[in-house]
């Protein structure tokens, strides 16, 4: 073997090592130290489609996210053995702004791709002021300014391998975000970054949908900050921090610290951050606005108390079900056993209703376990599931018990058979119809100021479908729940899961099991639904 055969050889095996380990390429070829969050970031791209980053300020977002365009641009392309491009790469930057892509973007680019010839490692390619152009017209980078009103800017994206980088993604409309949405297909990628400013918008749903892979940049774990020293110039530093910890925060005592309200350790010391600081250091969107139901965080706490728990029994839970029918795509069961969700199990249904199959189903699980009870959701296609499963329980001979199938109707009255209102756990507020009194008592399970020692199972639609829903008061001072049609629209699927979660606290179906009477007055339990 010749010596430039040998050559060839290593470069070929160093290549495919690169393309299999995109950190390596990173610190080999463009000489650059990535933290090691930052490198987590590198390696979710490299192997799933949607990641989504949030952010505090400095904290090198926009950095790691250039050398992951580099690595899409030049580790992914393929050639035959005659050296003909077989696979083609396309990387798209955008921004709200044309500022953002050619002072933030580009630059950034532009320093890792003669970085790279420095330390000699000449990149393919001519760097230009807003793009990477090579001698192949389907091999390129390039950034513009995302414009809503233009989605014909985003249809000469078709490629084998096609990369999408956003950042600063909370400004920039819907629309255009449903334009890029179409070119995602063969091994695309898009890649989400930004400061979490707002607590609607795609971005911001990006980091509560199980679509994505999701990331916070904590300015207080950067390395220069946790070391006291630069180690990471360009980073965020200790000093910086200490400025806004200083006048940002108000100091409280450990006693008073809430996970629910981000308070932190800095230096010794617990302190509360306001949402400026919540926004530009801790990398957490606002407070959540004053209507929306559930906050992130809650459920966040909840999902890590479900997976430190172990479930002893499988007997005495509530059941609720939420029956899909024509134009919905999934039956859901939730399981609660008392604080414990154990899961939520969705079932495609093909658009079609099926009565007898899931009915069949809740008996199943009824006969198997004791202290059963199941709450469905009886308007529309649920009624048929309900009426079945009574039928089966007056068949039964006792074995099973008809006061356990609970018919949840969300447009009636919150009140109790003799006309008294249910409450919040508070006993202040009153509501419109059971489904708001319902959407609430999910509320106050999951309130870390109520106690709460909710939990629930990571993934799922649950949290992207809960933060969704907002609430206001009627003129007479109920509260009730915006119409689902809203939530749907905005989140493009109905509330399934939020729903058959809903149902498992009807006030019926927890005395049916005999559990806490938290979400009512305990002295209505006598005649209520007589």
């Amino acid at each position: 073997m010749t010596r430039n055969e040998r050559e060839r050889q290593a470069a070929a095996k160093l290549f495919d090592a690169w393309r299999k380990d995109w950190n390596l390429f990173i610190r080999q070829v463009l000489g650059v130290s990535l933290d090691k969050e930052q490198q987590a970031i590198v390696t979710a791209v490299q192997h799933n489609r949607r990641v989504s980053v949030r952010s505090g300020t400095a904290r090198g977002k926009d950095f790691v996210a250039a050398c992951i365009a580099v690595c899409f641009l030049y580790l992914t392309p393929r050639w035959n053995a005659k050296g003909e491009m077989i696979e083609n790469t396309k990387v798209a930057l955008t921004a709200p702004t044309d500022r953002q892509v050619k002072n933030i973007m580009i630059p950034e680019i532009s320093r890792l791709y003669n970085r790279a010839k420095q330390r000699g490692f000449t990149l393919p390619g001519k760097l230009n002021s807003s793009d990477i152009r090579t001698d192949n017209a389907e091999w390129f980078l390039t950034g513009f300014k995302a414009d809503e009103h233009n989605h014909e800017a985003w249809s000469g994206f078709h490629a084998v391998n096609t990369m999408f980088i956003v950042t600063e993604a909370t400004g920039i409309k819907d629309d255009t975000f449903t334009a890029i949405e179409g070119n995602l297909q063969g091994n695309s990628r898009i890649v989400l970054v930004f400061n979490p400013n707002t607590t609607i918008g795609y971005a911001a749903r990006s980091q509560k949908s199980n679509r994505w892979q999701r990331f916070c940049l904590n300015s207080l774990t950067a390395p220069n900050v946790v070391e006291k020293k630069i180690l990471l110039p360009g980073q965020v530093d200790y000093e910086w921090v200490l400025d806004k910890v200083q006048n940002w925060c108000m100091p409280i005592t450990e006693a008073e610290a809430k996970e629910s309200e981000n308070d932190f350790q800095f230096d010794g010391a617990w302190y509360r951050p306001s949402d400026l600081f919540r926004k530009k250091v801790l990398g957490e969107f606002p407070k959540v606005d004053e209507d929306i139901l559930i906050p992130p965080k809650w459920i966040e706490l909840a999902q890590e108390r479900w997976t430190k728990y172990h479930l002893d029994s499988h007997n005495d839970a509530i059941i609720g079900l939420d029956v899909a029918g024509m134009g919905r795509d999934c039956t859901v069961r939730c399981f609660r056993y008392g604080d414990y969700v154990e899961r939520f199990d969705k079932h495609n249904s093909g658009g079609k209703a099926d009565h007898m199959k899931v009915a069949g189903s809740i008996v199943n699980e009824m006969q198997s376990h004791s202290g059963y009870a199941v709450s469905i959701d009886t308007i529309g296609e649920g009624a048929g599931t309900y009426a079945r499963l009574i039928e089966v329980c007056e068949e039964s001979n006792g074995r099973l018990d008809e006061d356990a199938v609970i018919s949840c109707k969300y447009s009636e009255s919150a009140k109790t058979s003799g006309g008294d209102d249910l409450t919040d756990v508070t006993g202040q507020y009153t509501f419109a119809n059971m489904r708001a009194y319902l959407f609430w008592a999910v509320r106050d399970w999951l309130d870390p100021d109520k106690g709460s020692s909710a939990m629930l199972p990571p993934g799922g639609s649950f949290l992207e479908e809960a933060t969704e829903i907002k609430w206001s008061f009627l003129s007479n001072g109920r509260i009730i729940i915006e119409p689902k049609e809203d939530i749907k629209e905005r989140l493009g699927h109905s509330t399934d899961e939020f729903d058959a979660l809903a149902n498992t606290f009807h006030p019926k179906a927890i005395l049916a099991v005999g559990g806490s009477q938290d979400y009512y007055d305990p002295d209505l339990e006598d005649e209520l639904y007589d």
